[in-house]
């Protein structure tokens, strides 16, 4: 696995730790088994934004954090220039660019995402967060499917959804897909 998710492993230890957190109430709140949790600190699997995003909403800690390990620090206002955002690559098929790591305290948490191409057969990964997502096609043809029901979205296209429903996203016509996603 990358370096990037061995250090988010290694973060969601340190905070479990500090926090003095068994495995078994992390597990609980990630919603998966302990053996799970704990082959995500291990940094040998790959660790869904979603999961992250559960952890930091129940422990008070910023998304950010986690994902980067950088404390935010802005509180009036915070300026992404152009592909300078905060990245981190969880597998070759996914890339979150953050496009408000220093802004602290945030209401909510918007990413650049690229999501790579697969083989059409490959089948959608599923994963749930609490709260609610938006997200808005900048390149590509997207494929997102939530609770069971399949949506293509073309450039310009976006949708706002309950993101506690399971929902996934595919890149579509062998071409890679950027969007704009606003985890609420």
């Amino acid at each position: 696995m990358n370096e990037q998710i061995k250090q988010i492993a290694e973060r969601l230890t340190g905070l479990r730790e500090a926090l003095e957190i068994t495995p078994e109430e992390m597990a609980n709140v990630c919603n998966i088994s302990t053996g799970d949790y704990l082959r995500l600190e291990t940094g040998n699997v790959d660790i869904s934004v979603s999961l992250l995003h559960q952890i930091a909403q129940r422990y008070g800690i910023e998304l950010t954090a986690l994902m980067f390990g950088n404390e935010p620090k802005m509180n009036a206002y915070y300026v992404t220039r152009k592909g300078k955002g905060e990245a981190v690559e969880r597998t070759k098929a996914y890339k979150y660019q953050s496009l408000a790591s220093g802004f602290s305290k945030r209401k909510a948490d918007p990413f650049m995402v690229t999501v790579s191409s697969k083989p059409d057969d490959e089948p959608v990964y599923l994963n749930s967060h609490a709260g609610q997502e938006y997200n808005y096609v900048i390149s590509g043809r997207l494929l997102l499917q939530i609770n069971g029901k399949d949506f293509i979205l073309e450039v310009g296209d976006s949708i706002y959804f309950n993101s506690k429903l399971p929902h996934g996203m595919k890149a579509l016509d062998g071409r890679d897909v950027c969007f704009l996603a606003v985890i609420i």
